[in-house]
């Protein structure tokens, strides 16, 4: 996880006055855990995102348990793991991401340049919010040194939600999402020529958003 440096000491302190509520619309076991309208109001654009990056607001019970993961240093998976259990961000915190993004992604930006890495709460954001922008970040600090695979995971997964042709029509594409079923468990072996067609790939894509 990457922890935000923006008001870090404001937020935490404001958490600890969280409330929890029923979520009546989703039903069943749903709950919002989240600050009230008037502490949230308080806070800067850049503590907000702090804010939303430290604490998924919606808890869902889940019915099926997800199977663990193996190898995965061997292995370039389809989807990202599940690394918030049973929370995710609620509807409000999803408009955040969407409604500033340019923002939201300079200040990825900023924090992974000083980092050196992208954490598993930035990597769910970038692909929520559909960042396609930071697919030179996310190459970057690959190549130089961070061989997180789930990177690779996130530049299929934006290629995958904005529909990139060459990337729909692959064998790849086919294999870890050409049907609904077992998709969490599905995943590429790695080895070089894979790795360096999914850049080649998410650099095509990338290029071409300009050209639009």
């Amino acid at each position: 996880m990457t922890t935000p440096p923006y008001g870090v000491d404001k937020v935490a302190e404001l958490m600890t006055k969280m409330k929890t509520v029923d979520d009546t619309a989703a039903g069943g076991d749903a709950s919002i855990t989240a600050l009230n309208d008037t502490a949230y109001a308080s806070l800067t654009l850049r503590e907000k995102f702090t804010y939303h990056m430290l604490n998924q607001e919606e808890f869902s019970q889940m019915c099926d348990i997800l199977p663990e993961r193996k190898e995965e240093g061997k292995r370039i998976y389809g989807f990202l793991p599940n690394v918030f259990g049973e929370y995710d961000w609620s509807d409000r915190q999803a408009a955040f991401f969407k409604d500033n993004r340019d923002s939201v992604e300079t200040m990825m930006k900023e924090m992974i340049a000083k980092d050196g890495y992208v954490g598993a709460n930035l990597r769910a954001a970038i692909v929520m919010m559909n960042g396609k922008e930071m697919i030179p970040t996310i190459i970057d600090v690959y190549k130089r040194g961070y061989k997180d695979h789930y990177l690779l995971t996130v530049l299929m997964l934006l290629m995958e939600s904005n529909k990139y042709p060459e990337f729909m029509n692959s064998t790849s594409y086919k294999k870890l999402y050409g049907d609904e079923t077992g998709g969490y468990s599905k995943y590429l072996v790695y080895n070089q020529a894979n790795e360096d067609l999914i850049f080649q790939r998410a650099t095509n894509f990338y290029n071409g958003l300009s050209a639009k």
